[in-house]
């Protein structure tokens, strides 16, 4: 069978993909966090002024929301190409989409010009990035999975998740310096514009880099072997989407629970925290961007460790550590911000990265080794997708109302506990995959939902 055998990346083009995916990833991730950021510090009175600040928050927050409910609709429709044509071909668009659709925030008109229509304007444009980062994501990661080989694939892999906190700290960096630069008059009329417009420039140097590598030759052997099950049975395939759901919806079920704990925590030690720190604690909005940045920059460093970790004891067991880390830190974690300080914050916040990198890092290799190439694009992307909906998007709009409603911490680090709990249950209940050959899931004789039990 001509899926059943690869030849391995040679490092030196392993490197190269890995920096595409981790220069695409990072461009996506700074478009998606610097709305979250804006919408915590500016856009409730930009686009929502006639609002109680607080509600305003919330309704900001609201659109920071919709971006994640178009997220599994870019899965599915990313997922079902990618699978057809390739990796590589989709994430080029996902990055155009992203980038145009960031760049237009920058143009937009506020409230004060044209009424209603701003938040509308708004909302429709962050459908459009939560559109294309539904795709960007599974497709990032398994360009460099299937590229690399079963023993360092934790590591390798593990490269495009830190686009996440590398677009955060590029976000973060850029309006920390806007804010500490400009007054708050200037930051608020034409500052926040800035960020978004850079984005152009940066989809131009992403796209450059992205169109300059290969597709997956695990994904180009399977290809050649659906053509020739085709040609012999004269047979269609059966859409990815329906072998994903009949072969693994276990699978399925297991990532979007693993996602839970790792998704809500990181938006509210990243973007809620913006709001807890400034409104309940008093800190200025530069301290508490200079903690998130700092903090960022940590998680960055610890993603690939993490990872080369699960190449050495398991995915399952570093998901773990991470799952309960983050549940335990809750109740310090809040008990460090109120302290009211930049030291006692800023350890909260990196301790939190910290723990949750052991969850981020093994994900793309964990995720990937579960499907079939012909359907991975599809399975990983909704696993991860659909379980945002639920997760991430909520999170920094539940802790919010939360905060209003009992005006205590207590409430939102119960929350994170619970994401926590069932993110354990759902890793314990999953198999160990290190060490797996991706080209194996596409033997006729490969258990579909069991593939890559550890060697």
């Amino acid at each position: 069978m001509a899926a059943a055998r690869t030849a391995p990346t040679p490092p030196g083009s392993l490197k190269r993909i890995v920096a595409a995916s981790l220069i695409g990833t990072t461009i996506e991730w700074y478009d998606f966090f610097l709305y979250g950021s804006a919408a915590a510090l500016v856009f409730n009175k930009l686009f929502f002024p006639e609002s109680d600040p607080l509600v305003g928050t919330l309704l900001s927050f609201l659109t920071y929301t919709v971006g994640f409910a178009a997220r599994p609709i870019g899965a599915l429709v990313f997922g079902h190409y990618g699978d057809r044509l390739g990796r590589k071909k989709l994430l080029v668009l996902s990055l155009l989409m992203m980038g145009g659709a960031t760049f237009a925030i920058g143009l937009l008109p506020t409230h004060a010009t044209v009424g209603s229509a701003a938040p509308l304007l708004l909302t429709a444009l962050r459908l459009v990035q939560g559109f294309a980062l539904g795709g960007e994501w599974g497709g990032a990661v398994l360009l460099v999975s299937e590229h690399g080989d079963a023993r360092r694939r934790g590591f390798w892999a593990s490269w495009p998740q830190t686009g996440a906190p590398a677009g955060q700290l590029l976000a973060t960096g850029v309006l920390s310096a806007l804010t500490a630069l400009l007054s708050d008059a200037a930051f608020t009329s034409w500052g926040w514009r800035i960020p978004f417009l850079l984005s152009g420039v940066l989809v131009m140097v992403g796209l450059w880099i992205r169109l300059s590598v290969d597709e997956s030759p695990v994904f180009k052997a399977a290809l050649a072997a659906a053509e020739e099950r085709k040609a012999a049975h004269a047979a269609a395939e059966k859409p990815p989407l329906v072998a994903v759901l009949r072969d693994h919806w276990k699978d399925v079920l297991i990532a979007m629970g693993a996602r839970m704990a790792e998704n809500i925590s990181y938006y509210v030690i990243t973007a809620f925290i913006l709001v807890y720190a400034t409104t309940s604690v008093g800190l200025s909005k530069q301290t508490a961007l200079n903690a998130v940045l700092v903090g960022s920059a940590v998680h960055f460093a610890v993603i690939p460790l993490w990872g080369a970790l699960s190449d050495r004891i398991g995915r399952r067991p570093v998901y773990l550590i991470g799952a309960v880390g983050v549940g335990a830190w809750m109740f310090p974690f809040f008990a460090l911000v109120d302290r009211g300080s930049f030291g006692s914050l800023l350890l909260a916040v990196t301790v939190g990265l910290v723990l949750h990198g052991a969850m981020y890092a093994p994900q793309a290799a964990f995720f990937s080794e579960m499907f079939a190439t012909r359907m991975r694009y599809s399975g990983a992307s909704i696993g991860a997708q659909f379980s945002s909906v639920a997760a991430g998007a909520p999170a920094p709009l539940i802790a919010t109302a939360l905060l209003a409603d009992h005006g205590s911490s207590t409430p939102i680090a119960l929350y994170v506990i619970a994401a926590a709990l069932l993110t354990v249950v759902a890793v314990a209940c999953a198999r160990e995959t290190r060490n797996a050959d991706l080209s194996e899931a596409d033997e006729p004789s490969a258990a579909p939902a069991r593939v890559g039990a550890d060697a």
